[in-house]
């Protein structure tokens, strides 16, 4: 089992920046990928970044370079800089971290960007 729980969300204006965490515990050894998806309102949840144990990254087009996903593998911790965040982004972000079979999810941060 994993535990996620993310942070960082809150309001910004358009063309602002944010830095989501996702803070891992449990069985965070057998953690392969992690990643974060977003739902905006009336949306369907939609996958935005991953990044691999061993670095590897892969991103949604509507995200490549403005956003940027690393992880520190010894905090057990995931990370999502948000820079020149567009009122498209506005959202509930998610982690998720997938341990053989198994995907685990974290309860989500709001993220709002007012124009």
């Amino acid at each position: 089992q994993v535990q996620l729980v993310e942070s960082g969300g809150g309001l910004v204006q358009a063309g602002g920046s944010l830095r989501l965490s996702c803070a891992a515990s449990g069985s965070t050894s057998s953690i392969d990928a992690m990643g974060w998806y977003r739902q905006g309102p009336g949306t369907q949840r939609e996958f935005v970044a991953r990044i691999y144990r061993r670095g590897a990254t892969t991103y949604a087009e509507s995200v490549k370079g403005r956003f940027a996903i690393t992880r520190d593998n010894a905090k057990n911790t995931m990370y999502l800089q948000m820079n020149n965040l567009k009122d498209e982004d506005t959202a509930v972000y998610y982690c998720n971290a997938v341990v053989f079979s198994s995907t685990f999810w974290g309860q989500g941060t709001q993220v709002t960007v007012s124009s």
